[in-house]
């Protein structure tokens, strides 16, 4: 693992020098809606203030076809993905056709870049688990070390947005808490579920998980209501008046929404097809980002009473088409998430099921959508009213068999 890393810095390291002889006319830094993707927005935005680059900043809860056209429409700049896009390098090198200088800064399930003009600049391809060793932030926060313009600042911003991968720091989300521990960012002590990480970040003293879960409540249940930029902005210490009273709302509308959703798993149960479990919520949500599905499938999975422990559980909700700053989906969507509960992730981990990273992409396809994520939790998009079709060309790709093909949404671009 140790030489793997390596490798993966001197690729940040190429991707720095490249980075520093470029000019652009322009920047744009894209982000994901959970705290990772926007710790390591705040990260990445500081570093290329650092470059004297200041890009304008879009939240992007997935990585929509129509979303990537509109934000490589123009020639001669730099589009920066972090903790999102690697497994779109093939959309993203093909959409931007060499235009623009493409950096990918991610560490979900990724896909080579075909273009010497998108560099995906992921630890999964090198032979790195992105899930276990490097988080969307520290990988940014490692490229801002090989630039040589990273801070202190930064590695707390790391440290936090790394939260999100289960278990003691180890390889890249080791290294940034080291950094942050030795001038005194942190404070570390044991507990009986292992190290706990205390932070300090908008003049709140918390776990850092607490303070992970309030930047994801502003970035997605706020999603449609500024709530990714003024999460980046309170990480880059521009803390915004009422923004506790904003966070706890959101929670409470989360909280309210989620219980409608339980009560109606209690009554009437889940679906059942095959492998898949599955429930559509429609408009439950609406007026949140669309992240909030796979919260509640993460809740949901370890609510032993309403589901079977070795099947998928898949959860739908329907988009809307704002994407705030950026402009109108045309089509209309639904939102897909996954998760694998205890005894499915551990038929996973031993090879006897294949992954969501897996057989949540393929469906998509097949019914025209798209998808991504990690071995036990992964998330895509479908054409709304297709939902059913997805289920079964899901059902297909466990078994095994290749999901019959279907029109792609990306060839209609």
């Amino acid at each position: 693992m140790e030489e793997a890393l390596s490798r993966f810095k001197l690729a940040l390291r190429e991707a720095s020098e490249r980075l520093r002889g470029y000019q652009p006319s322009w920047a744009r830094l894209v982000f994901h809606d959970d705290a990772d993707g926007v710790t390591a927005a705040a990260i990445t935005y500081m570093a290329l203030g650092e470059l004297g680059v200041k890009p304008s900043l879009v939240c992007l809860e997935k990585a929509f076809p129509e979303a990537i056209e509109l934000i490589h429409s123009d020639s001669g700049g730099l589009v920066v993905y972090v903790d999102i896009g690697s497994a779109h390098a093939e959309l993203i090198s093909r959409v931007d056709g060499g235009r623009n200088l493409t950096l990918i800064l991610d560490h979900h399930d990724a896909q080579p870049s075909p273009s010497s003009w998108v560099l995906n600049l992921n630890p999964e391809l090198l032979g790195v688990d992105g899930e276990t060793y490097a988080s969307g932030s520290s990988v940014c926060y490692a490229f801002a070390r090989e630039l040589g313009v990273a801070t202190p600042h930064m590695a707390l911003l790391a440290v936090i947005g790394s939260s999100e991968v289960p278990g003691d720091p180890r390889g890249l989300n080791r290294e940034a808490l080291v950094d942050a521990s030795r001038h005194g960012l942190v404070e570390l002590s044991e507990s009986r579920g292992g190290l706990r990480v205390t932070v300090s970040l908008g003049g709140e003293r918390a776990s850092r998980e607490r303070v992970a879960s309030k930047l994801t409540a502003l970035s997605s249940v706020g999603y449609y209501r500024g709530g990714p930029l003024m999460a980046v902005d309170l990480c880059l210490g521009r803390r915004a008046e009422g923004v506790d009273e904003l966070v706890s709302r959101l929670e409470e509308e989360r909280r309210v929404a989620t219980q409608r959703v339980m009560a109606r798993v209690r009554s009437e149960g889940l679906r059942r097809d095959g492998r898949v479990q599955w429930i559509h919520v429609g408009d439950a949500f609406r007026g949140m980002g669309t992240k909030v599905i796979g919260t509640f499938l993460s809740y949901l999975s370890h609510q032993g009473r309403f589901i079977d422990g070795d099947r998928y559980l898949v959860g739908f909700m329907n988009v809307e088409p704002e994407i705030p700053g950026l402009g109108r989906l045309r089509g209309g969507y639904a939102k897909v998430s996954a998760r694998a509960p205890r005894v499915l992730a551990s038929l996973i981990e031993d090879g006897s099921m294949p992954p969501l990273s897996k057989v949540l992409p393929e469906a998509a396809r097949a019914v025209g959508g798209f998808g991504d994520g990690h071995t036990v939790a992964a998330s895509g998009v479908v054409p709304r009213g297709r939902e059913r079709e997805f289920v079964d060309a899901m059902n297909r790709s466990i078994a095994g068999g290749r999901p019959t093909r279907r029109a792609s949404l990306l060839e209609f671009m």
